[in-house]
């Protein structure tokens, strides 16, 4: 994964982890990641299609997590914002005629299967109350 997708929903999921009981706007979250609250409401939109944030409008609106800390592993918050392959793009269109480029998005299709087999399975042993306690 190429970009900052994982690293800001894992920091929003952490925020509303250290504060279970409290409602936390956009904003306030945007302002620990130091981002815009646009992209903060684009990724809780994101995570709450996934089951693992809940929201509510309002003068008294923000985000809480949808089930405990300990019931969420990284790998669920990864799968949701996942939008490419951690090895990154296949090749567009490589040389039919070539005997590697003719084969080489079979062989990468596999590589990439494999490799994010390993990552959900590394990041699904690891719960959101324990990746959270590292901030007490």
């Amino acid at each position: 994964m190429n970009n900052t997708r994982f690293a800001t929903a894992i920091h929003i999921m952490t925020l509303l982890a250290k504060s279970p009981q409290e409602w936390l706007t956009s904003e306030w979250i945007a302002g620990s990641i130091n981002i815009n609250p646009a992209i903060v409401r684009k990724e809780i939109s994101v995570l709450r299609e996934a089951g693992l944030i809940t929201s509510r409008q309002g003068k008294e609106g923000g985000s809480q997590l949808g089930k405990s800390a300990e019931q969420i592993s990284i790998s669920e918050i990864y799968r949701a914002v996942k939008n490419t392959e951690v090895l990154g793009k296949k090749n567009q269109n490589p040389n039919p005629a070539c005997s590697v480029g003719k084969e080489i998005n079979t062989h990468l299709n596999t590589l990439f299967e494999e490799t994010d087999q390993l990552v959900t399975q590394f990041l699904g042993d690891k719960s959101l109350k324990e990746f959270s306690e590292q901030f007490e």
